[in-house]
């Protein structure tokens, strides 16, 4: 059963598409020249799709997590009173960014596995006797598999107080979800390249609004090269304010080209199928969701084996079947465990997955539970072909 190629289904990194590694792969060109001048100025463009942006979207290179600092540091000045959502590991990155400057930071913990309870956030801001610059959240938190009500809470901040910019960590799921950022009442909403954008690590993307280019010409906030006001000029003259990545730049823009061809309506369509199958499958062989249907991701799933089950799941997926998963972060650490439905990824690919996983549990059980998992996957998938 041993797979010759190996199945990274890790939420993140992610399995980069044959075309972009050979887009990757081509000659080096200069980054001030006119061909690359041609590639940043489509490619900046082109991910406004995927990002529901009416602006060129920014790119860094660099992690996810500069990104996240960068929305940060343009956004809040010094003293600043900020809100952040905390229900994971990577709210709590939010949290320690914020700690390394001279913010006021207000924290709303969510418990993990939990979305935000909107009557309950809403309770939380209107008692801060403060005036507010800024919510943070995240989209999609990775370290749960919890998709938080984005559109629902880009609503309300705006409604407690317009002024209020929200900001939205999507690195794990932009390229998988329906977004607007107009609609959603995001100002800034940022990415990483190594998810559902499924391109290496080393790319970061800031997508921003109209008000939120003013706000970045005012804020005094000690920055250098996550200065944004830098990228937004040099996107202007169709360059970058330092030296790229352009290969990866490159990439981005032989991404944009392959979810042109499949059409962003259906990329989307394909996570939520898969995620729906992956969730009916794991729910087939007894084993608990760590999230609720209604916040659920469509990039990742969290799930929760029996304690004794956890590290021979992942341990025999990979040694016996070249499947590769995540783990538990933090206190959920040998509790849970993480697949990854992002990118590029097909049903069939899952699919694969269901069916080791399977082989896995009726060998640790002592009993067999084969089909059951698949059966109930297949008739997921049998509603959409």
């Amino acid at each position: 059963m041993y797979q010759h190629d190996s199945l990274l289904l890790a939420p993140g990194p992610t399995t980069v598409p044959r075309q972009i590694l050979e887009s990757m792969n081509l000659p080096m060109t200069g980054h001030r020249t006119k061909e690359f001048s041609q590639i940043i100025h489509q490619a900046s463009r082109d991910l406004q799709t995927i990002f529901g942006a009416k602006n060129p979207v920014a790119i860094l290179t660099s992690s996810g997590t500069s990104a996240l600092e960068a929305a940060m540091v343009n956004i809040v000045n010094p003293d600043d009173h900020i809100v952040i959502i905390v229900s994971g590991a990577f709210g709590d990155r939010f949290k320690k960014i914020a700690a390394s400057y001279p913010f006021n930071a207000h924290i709303f913990e969510v418990e993990w596995g939990n979305g935000v309870d909107i009557e309950e956030f809403e309770a939380y801001i209107n008692a801060l006797d403060e005036n507010i610059t800024a919510v943070f959240t995240q989209f999609c938190e990775t370290s749960t598999s919890v998709k938080h009500p984005i559109r629902e809470l880009g609503k309300l901040v705006h409604d407690i107080d317009p002024n209020i910019y929200f900001v939205v960590d999507g690195v794990s799921i932009i390229g998988a979800v329906d977004v607007d950022m107009e609609r959603d009442n995001i100002d800034l909403l940022v990415a990483g390249s190594q998810k559902a954008i499924m391109l290496p690590p080393g790319a970061a993307f800031v997508a921003y609004n109209d008000r939120s280019i003013e706000r970045f010409k005012e804020v005094t906030t000690s920055r250098f090269y996550l200065d944004l006001n830098k990228y937004i000029t040099s996107l202007n003259d169709d360059s970058t304010p330092f030296t790229p990545a352009v290969s990866l730049i490159r990439g981005v823009q032989t991404y944009c080209d392959l979810i042109n061809e499949e059409q962003f309506e259906n990329t989307i369509k394909r996570h939520e199928v898969c995620k729906e199958a992956v969730r009916a499958g794991i729910k087939a062989l007894d084993i608990d969701l760590l999230v609720e249907d209604q916040f659920a991701s469509p990039t990742v799933t969290a799930f929760v084996p029996n304690k004794e089950e956890v590290k021979p799941i992942k341990d025999e997926l990979l040694n016996r079947f070249n499947i590769t998963i995540a783990g538990g972060q933090q206190h959920l650490k040998g509790s849970i465990l993480r697949v990854g439905h992002m990118g590029k990824v097909s049903p069939n690919d899952m699919l694969k997955f269901i069916s080791a996983l399977e082989i896995v549990l009726s060998e640790l059980r002592g009993t067999s539970v084969l089909g059951k998992g698949i059966t109930k996957f297949q008739e997921v998938i049998n509603q959409y072909v």
